[in-house]
């Protein structure tokens, strides 16, 4: 028998690489039995590649009754396995090899009862000759898949896993039997290249039933996802059909495939198991919306609008103060600066540890808080949906997580972000100068009117007062540097709420991304992170089941 490759492009170790890759992806996430097997396939997989490749490992599978040691003995050419007349005798596995070198194959396989021979011993009369078997083949008979003893059941499914070409040994009454399929061929579809279905005892049969029978069994075979599986009607006792039997196996042998077929075969079954544990691929949908919802309700759990409020509000504050006219810009001194009252005065400042300074902004109301929680539940119901429900529930747990703590990781995005200019506006200080160069003017007019009110009221010579356009000077002195500073006043306040808007609008940008910044560390990326690995789960099973 030749194992087929039907357009295959990847050797094993690349798919049991691969396979190894999603189950690295998908630990924690992936069935806990269905990991098992991956590993037990691997493990296996391992195992065999680093025994003999000269050998061939044929396993005589079947259930009580079939006649598997009856076969046996004729494939060996001898009595090797004794033959149960009223009751099946297997209870141990056993073996007949042809070469040297298979010591170490047997001992993994767990066999102890070993024989050697080159397959034309004393072979019933009956029996017509058969050629030598071919260097290489282990032929293992294998206990009663069916039996009553769970010992004898456990060796042979045991065996059943690591041989590398099955043979099943199918009894004309029962090889329908439901057990048989459901339990071991349906579990093996895809493995049709490393299989015979030998209907044995024939002779027991006439041509018109044998034919019959045959053509059942090829069609639950096909059933059972094993395709075109070869299917051959055989008898033990007078021979027939063993020749092509035997031709299968030693073709097998010879090409030195069979071990490789199977593993890569176990190796396909499990990692088409592992892609449809991880569903559909996930479809390309446009989260933007759910995206933008998500930071507007972490910028409003962070208080953005009240710093921002606070950044326009410190900002008019203080260029009134810079600004403003002296004699009255005092009293805005009285009022504490906003940013100050929330400590963040000095925000974003190298000073300023956000790990160890907390500012003083309200706390979360619960509508806020429950508005956040809602963001981020939304978030991962829209970029997970359609996804695996294991995979679904760790991203909810993740997302869990990270809400948790998600107030104090806003705060110390906001303390670490930069709300203030690192110096004034030039103009600040341009104005500023002006503003006591006029009040500089009052003051001499005033204190030139205060002087000349003294003379006056002492009766003491004054000497003559100086106009301009028939204005006494000292009283121009004082309504130009008076009203001239209040006019600069309400220019400087006005560019002033410009300026402050202007810095609000900065503030609020720098914030956002603050806010998207933690938005994308504390939830998108952990989702992020289930997702890639549930992709690459997808992929790399995918490309080991290929």
């Amino acid at each position: 028998m030749s194992p087929r490759r039907r357009g295959a492009t990847l050797g094993l170790p690349q798919r049991a690489s691969a396979l190894e890759a999603a189950r690295q992806a998908g630990a924690g996430r992936l069935d806990p039995d269905l990991l098992a097997r991956v590993d037990a396939v691997l493990g296996g997989s391992r195992a065999r590649a680093a025994l003999s490749s000269e050998h061939t490992v044929v396993a005589l599978a079947g259930g009580t009754g079939a006649g598997k040691s009856s076969l046996f003995n004729a494939l060996a050419g001898g009595a090797v396995q004794d033959v149960g007349v009223r009751r099946p005798t297997t209870s141990d596995a056993a073996a007949w090899v042809r070469g040297d070198g298979a010591g170490p194959l047997l001992d993994w396989l767990g066999i102890r009862e070993r024989h050697e021979g080159d397959g034309r011993g004393d072979a019933p009369a009956e029996t017509p000759a058969l050629p030598d078997a071919p260097e290489g083949l282990v032929l293992l008979d294998l206990p009663d898949h069916d039996s009553v003893v769970v010992e004898h059941r456990e060796r042979a499914e045991r065996l059943v896993e690591r041989a590398d070409l099955l043979v099943w040994v199918l009894d004309p009454q029962k090889y329908a039997d439901a057990a048989l399929h459901e339990r071991y061929l349906r579990p093996l579809a895809g493995h049709a290249d490393v299989m015979v279905l030998v209907l044995n005892q024939v002779d027991r049969l006439t041509p018109a039933d044998a034919a019959a029978c045959l053509a059942d069994v090829r069609r639950l075979a096909r059933e059972d996802g094993l395709g075109d599986v070869p299917v051959l009607g055989v008898s033990a006792r007078t021979g027939a059909g063993l020749a092509e039997l035997r031709a299968l196996l030693a073709d097998a042998v010879r090409r030195r495939e069979a071990a490789t077929a199977r593993r890569t075969a176990d190796v396909r079954a499990v990692a088409r198991d592992v892609l449809a544990a991880c569903g559909d691929d996930l479809p390309d949908r446009a989260s933007s919306a759910a995206q933008a919802e998500l930071y507007r309700a972490l910028e409003a759990a962070a208080g953005v609008d009240t710093v921002v409020d606070a950044v326009r509000a410190s900002a008019l504050k203080r260029a009134r103060a810079a600004t403003g006219w002296p004699v009255t810009r005092w009293l805005g001194r009285l009022r504490p600066d906003p940013l100050r009252r929330l400590r963040l005065d000095h925000a974003g400042g190298p000073d300023r540890d956000p790990d160890l300074v907390r500012s003083s902004l309200p706390s979360q109301s619960p509508a806020v808080a429950a508005q956040a929680r809602v963001a981020v539940r939304g978030y991962v119901r829209t970029v997970t949906h359609g996804a695996p429900e294991a995979w679904a529930r760790a991203v909810d747990q993740r997302a869990a997580d990270a809400v948790a703590g998600l107030p104090d990781t806003l705060d110390r995005a906001v303390v670490a972000t930069r709300l203030s200019a690192a110096r004034p506006p030039r103009w600040w200080r341009a104005v500023d100068v002006v503003q006591w160069v006029l009040l500089g003017v009052a003051a001499v007019g005033l204190l030139w009117l205060g002087v000349l009110a003294v003379l006056g009221y002492l009766q003491l010579p004054r000497g003559g007062t100086p106009t301009w356009h028939g204005i006494p000077v000292p009283t121009g002195l004082l309504v130009v540097g008076v009203v001239a500073g209040l006019l600069l006043a309400l220019v400087a306040r006005a560019l002033a709420g410009l300026g402050a808007r202007r810095r609000a609008r900065a503030a609020r940008s720098r914030l956002r991304d603050a806010v998207a910044t933690v938005a994308d560390e504390r939830v998108r990326l952990p989702v992020g992170e289930e997702l890639a690995a549930l992709s690459t789960c997808r992929a790399s099973a995918a490309i080991a089941a290929s």
